[in-house]
């Protein structure tokens, strides 16, 4: 199965039900399906040939999933791009990916006018409407021309089989420079039909999308969805979260995802406490670590909702492990099991197995695992030995099989000649009561070599209590484990994934 076939599928099993929903209009997958056929008629006729990259620099809509699809259906691979790239970062992605086109939204348009002549394998631009700026030598076509005036007589015929790259998502570089990762249709259904599975999705799902799609985890609400004849709700407001809970409410959602910061905001910065979801069956969290603490507040505000805590990277497409709801409460602060069809434990540097509660590194195996870094066969070699994929999370396994983080490889710090886990003293800082969220980072000590520095985000009620903070976290947590330094901010530096920007802290 190929991820076109997804739309294909659908259309024919559940042609009229509504397949994506936008700021008060759907389309359903019959149309879905016709538009992302024409619209790959197009790409081929504009030269798009079988494996060539398109660059798609779009916000979440129902265009966004014509696009997406529709490249696929042309033979193309999918190179997603976020909305908050600076004009030098998009043109560097651009040109790393070779893209052939650029499908783009027209308020992005400020965004390439002055790099879109250094993109050299560009062949053309594809805007949602006719722009106002015109590019000197490269073709400009819109969306309208090819979904709304043209009308196929055919369907899009490209030999492709599911081992062949269907997507590069760039990874969201939060601790170093972004990394290509090439996934193929194999990986990506195959880790869509293991999340349909535990998560039990059916036609009459509905999810709340408010996860950029450009991010993997993003991209999974759309392909599972879809796969299953679901309706995939879209907000792009999350900025003003309590007309997005509203916007649950109304839309009957049964399903929402998010991040940690997403959770931290609708714990803090919403009347979450005041709703009923009536509709609701589950919500997933993924893309980091959210405290135990925290995900009791969670699961008991969303009750009786499922709480499914989910772990994975974007090399793994991304999904890995998950807790069983029913098994959360006795396993907080776990990353749960496998998922369906694919392998998760705790292995040596050589990929072997090692015993429960013994600690070492968080590996993956199955049909998930990218087919490598594009254009950086190194890096590929250093984290995929013997079809593993080594996380770079270390970690241990329990009794009962289950998995924990305990920290990654590189942010272990060595305070006075002993290691010291950044993770363990965020997760102590972040219990505290007046802490909304924090992060930890290593700085240089004069006479420890190494020390602790937390940048801590307070709740709305509380002041600035540096002193009091370390008098709490003296009862958590060994002496030489204190941060040496803690420093109160407002907020700490997030990319579009909702990930801490670490280099942005070590700036700082």
């Amino acid at each position: 199965m190929l991820l076109g076939d997804i739309v294909k599928k659908s259309a024919h099993l559940h042609g009229e039900r509504e397949a994506v929903w936008f700021k008060g209009k759907s389309i359903s997958y019959d149309e879905l399906d016709k538009k992302t056929d024409a619209l790959a008629l197009g790409l081929i006729e504009c030269g798009i040939k079988k494996g060539e990259r398109v660059a798609l620099l779009y916000e979440n809509s129902i265009d966004y999933a014509i696009a997406f699809f529709a490249i696929t259906k042309a033979g193309g691979v999918i190179v997603a791009l976020s909305a908050e790239l600076s004009s030098e970062n998009l043109c560097e992605l651009i040109n790393h990916c070779e893209a052939s086109a650029l499908i783009i939204q027209n308020r992005y348009i400020n965004k390439i006018i002055d790099i879109y002549d250094k993109c050299e394998t560009l062949k053309f631009i594809l805007c949602g409407d006719q722009p106002d700026f015109t590019f000197d030598n490269l073709p400009i076509y819109t969306l309208k021309q090819f979904c709304d005036d043209h009308h196929p007589a055919s369907e899009p015929i490209v030999r492709a089989i599911d081992i062949d790259l269907a997507a590069i998502v760039y990874t969201s570089g939060s601790t170093g420079k972004p990394k290509g990762v090439m996934l193929s249709h194999l990986n990506l259904i195959s880790n869509t039909r293991s999340i349909v599975e535990y998560l039990n999705l059916t036609k009459d799902d509905r999810i709340m999308a408010v996860l950029p799609f450009s991010y993997v985890y993003g991209t999974t609400l759309l392909l599972t969805h879809l796969y299953c004849g679901g309706t995939v709700l879209i907000d792009n407001g999350f900025s003003y979260p309590n007309k997005v809970l509203e916007n649950m409410q109304t839309l009957k959602a049964t399903g929402f995802a998010g991040v940690p910061s997403t959770y931290m905001i609708l714990l803090s910065k919403s009347i979450l406490a005041d709703m009923k979801f009536h509709h609701l069956r589950y919500i997933t969290q993924a893309g980091g670590s959210l405290p135990a603490d925290l995900q009791k507040q969670v699961s008991r505000k969303f009750s009786p909702a499922k709480f499914f805590v989910m772990y994975g990277a974007t090399e793994l497409s991304p999904r890995l492990t998950y807790i069983p709801p029913e098994k959360l409460e006795k396993k907080w602060g776990s990353i749960g099991i496998a998922i369906p069809n694919c392998e998760a434990y705790i292995s040596d540097k050589d990929g072997n197995a090692m015993m429960p509660f013994t600690e070492g590194e968080i590996v993956g195996r199955g049909s998930n695992v990218m087919i490598g870094y594009w254009k950086d066969p190194q890096a590929t070699a250093e984290v995929i030995r013997g079809g593993v994929y080594f996380t770079g999370d270390r970690g241990y396994m329990d009794e009962d099989g289950f998995l924990y983080v305990s920290g990654r490889k590189d942010d272990m710090l060595k305070v006075g000649g002993k290691k010291v886990s950044a993770r363990e003293i965020e997760d102590a800082v972040a219990s505290l009561s007046c802490v909304q969220e924090a992060a930890v980072i290593g700085v240089n000590h004069p006479i420890l070599g190494q020390a602790a520095k937390a940048f801590v985000v307070l709740k709305p009620a509380f002041i600035h209590i540096e002193d009091d903070i370390k008098m709490m976290l003296d009862k958590k947590l060994p002496r030489y484990k204190l941060p040496s330094q803690i420093c109160i901010v407002s907020n700490l530096p997030k990319n579009s994934s909702g990930k801490i920007m670490r280099k942005e802290l070590e700036k700082m």
